[in-house]
């Protein structure tokens, strides 16, 4: 285990490189600590974020970034954020996706998620003071990272009460539908944003996957639906709409 931190004059960034069993191979992990963490023993909730090469500031590539600290240090957020590593060009494909895709493969997410549930989760929770409980543990990604973070909510209800899901890539196997056939009740909440200038499908395939959630929650007021006039799908959009998606599924909560 490797770690190194970054100090900043409100929140700080601890690195660290963590063993997936799961995966077998090893995975860098970036913790946002918010301004007021070590200022007593107070417990905060956490959310977990894909791409982790992309949420923080790493000037070799501003446009990739999600420049989430910046963000949230505006915000004065008080949410530990865990940005995970994605699996590069050789791997992230492979673990975002839940499902086969014909033409893109895929389809190990399931690995992933068992990685960040037994692996990565206890060491988080055994080494941050966090709030353990499903209410203050969100799971946020876009694109696959959306995908994903949606089939998590479903896969592991007992895990994560709150999801993030940006621009999601539902196109990718219309078994992600099937899933939500065979699901009774939601009982997380789930903000979902796209731009109305992504691909043709992205909107109504969202707007078909919400109304499938509403029909499975105990109220309306578990979803959230945001689609972004001129939005496409980039970094642009997903930096952008951030703070709202936090302000929802955090300070809401």
């Amino acid at each position: 285990m490797k770690a190194k931190t970054a100090n900043h004059s409100a929140g700080s960034v601890t690195e660290f490189t963590i063993h997936s069993p799961e995966l077998e191979r090893d995975k860098t992990i970036w913790v946002y600590l918010p301004y007021n963490y070590h200022e007593g023993n107070t417990r905060f909730p956490v959310i977990y974020m894909h791409d982790g090469q992309n949420v923080f500031d790493h000037a070799e590539s501003p446009k990739r970034e999600w420049h989430v600290e910046e963000k949230l240090n505006d915000l004065h957020s008080e949410a530990i954020i865990v940005g995970i590593e994605h699996g590069g060009s050789n791997h992230r494909i492979d673990e975002m996706t839940p499902y086969k895709n014909e033409t893109h493969g895929g389809g190990h997410a399931d690995d992933y998620l068992l990685f960040i549930t037994e692996t990565l989760k206890p060491y988080i929770d055994d080494n941050f003071r966090t709030l353990t409980d499903k209410a203050n543990t969100t799971i946020f990604g876009s694109s696959v990272g959306g995908l994903i973070s949606f089939y998590a909510l479903l896969k592991y209800p007992e895990v994560f009460g709150n999801a993030g899901v940006f621009s999601p890539s539902f196109w990718f196997s219309e078994d992600i539908y099937k899933l939500m056939e065979t699901i009774e009740r939601i009982e997380g909440r789930i903000y979902f944003m796209s731009g109305d200038h992504e691909s043709s499908a992205m909107v109504p395939d969202m707007e078909r996957m919400e109304k499938l959630a509403k029909e499975r929650v105990k109220n309306n007021g578990q979803v959230h639906k945001k689609i972004v006039h001129n939005g496409h799908h980039n970094e642009k959009l997903w930096r952008k709409e951030f703070k709202d998606a936090y302000r929802w599924l955090v300070e809401n909560n």
